[in-house]
């Protein structure tokens, strides 16, 4: 399937910023299931200072606002091929150790409730289908509600609300996940819809790793593994490591964002 993307995010200020810098991780990789055919990302009202890979291998590029700039647009967009592998990535690592995604963060720190929907699966099942049912049964306790929720809501907060979008149903499997000791991490990407081409935000799923398999991809906001309908763009522990931008801003006034996606074959 042929996919082309537009995001774009305007930022308004309304006073001017003496100081900010961003990271964007907006660049898909080729990889299982996806290939990139063409991509851009460009930006108004900020100056590039480096592009990078981090320790996740995402594709990152780092921008430093233009002083007193009082508006930003960051325009990503191309087309990407891609390929219904069941969410199975396999194999493919960077410089991180499994290991490493088993570590709790504080927005996936596990508490009475995850590790009572961790109670709830069956012990008996080996780590796929195990993982499987954690997907269905999340689904069914926390409902998608846009609004619901915060970039600062903890999954476990979102467990106890019983609503949330995908980036509560991501932290809180990954939660339950690593409860279990299973290594698991936050995936960040694209999600053409059936109904809607335009979209406010991009999407986000959870990956896990099974020995023999390598990393599994399961979307809980729609009970799916990824198939040819979505593009990773990038991973890490939370939200925080692979949102598509983030960084600090120095001066005063209040900052407004608008973001469109748009996701069509």
């Amino acid at each position: 399937m042929l996919l082309n993307i537009q995001h774009i995010s305007s930022y308004h200020y309304d006073a001017p910023v003496h100081y900010s810098v961003l990271r964007l991780r907006m660049h898909p990789q080729s990889g299982p299931g996806q290939k990139v055919i063409d991509w851009s990302v460009q930006v108004e009202g900020a100056t590039q200072e480096a592009n990078y890979r981090d320790g996740y291998g995402n594709r990152t590029m780092l921008i430093r606002l233009q002083r007193d700039t009082e508006r930003l647009v960051i325009r990503a967009m191309g087309q990407v091929e891609t390929e219904d592998k069941a969410g199975v990535l396999g194999k493919v690592y960077n410089f991180m150790p499994i290991w490493l995604y088993e570590r709790d963060t504080a927005l996936t720190k596990a508490g009475d409730a995850i590790r009572a929907l961790a109670a709830d699966l069956d012990s008996s099942l080996e780590r796929l289908p195990l993982m499987h049912q954690l997907m269905g049964l999340l689904n069914q306790r926390v409902a998608y509600t846009p609004g619901s929720t915060t970039i600062t809501t903890t999954a476990e907060e979102a467990l106890l609300n019983g609503k949330g979008v995908c980036q509560d149903h991501t932290h809180i499997f990954l939660a339950t996940a690593r409860l279990l000791g299973i290594p698991a991490r936050y995936v960040s990407g694209y999600l053409m819809l059936n109904h809607t081409i335009e979209q406010t935000a991009s999407h986000a799923w959870a990956e896990v790793h099974i020995d023999g398999l390598g990393w599994v991809g399961f979307d809980a906001a729609n009970d799916l593994c990824p198939n040819e309908t979505y593009v990773r763009i990038a991973c890490g522990l939370d939200y925080r490591e692979a949102a598509p931008i983030s960084g600090i801003r120095m001066g005063p006034g209040i900052e407004s964002l608008a973001v469109e996606v748009n996701v069509e074959q």
